[in-house]
């Protein structure tokens, strides 16, 4: 008794020579991959400089101190 495939072995051949093809790091070879693995890092990072930024100016100016 045998498993039916998930998916057809000629669509699985063609989405490999597609991936093989690409000449580009293989964490940025889907369709999707440069939106989780470049925007919402650099997103990330650019509001914690600004948060850390801010931190320092609020300190270096005394605003909002707890009294």
């Amino acid at each position: 008794m045998s498993e039916s495939p998930f998916r057809p072995r000629e669509k699985l051949a063609e989405k490999q020579k597609y991936f093989q093809s690409i000449h580009r790091h293989t964490y940025l070879k889907g369709p999707m991959d440069k939106i989780t693995s470049v925007a919402i890092p650099l997103a990330l990072a650019a509001t914690s400089i600004y948060m850390i930024g801010r931190g320092i100016y609020n300190m270096s100016h005394g605003i909002g101190k707890k009294e």
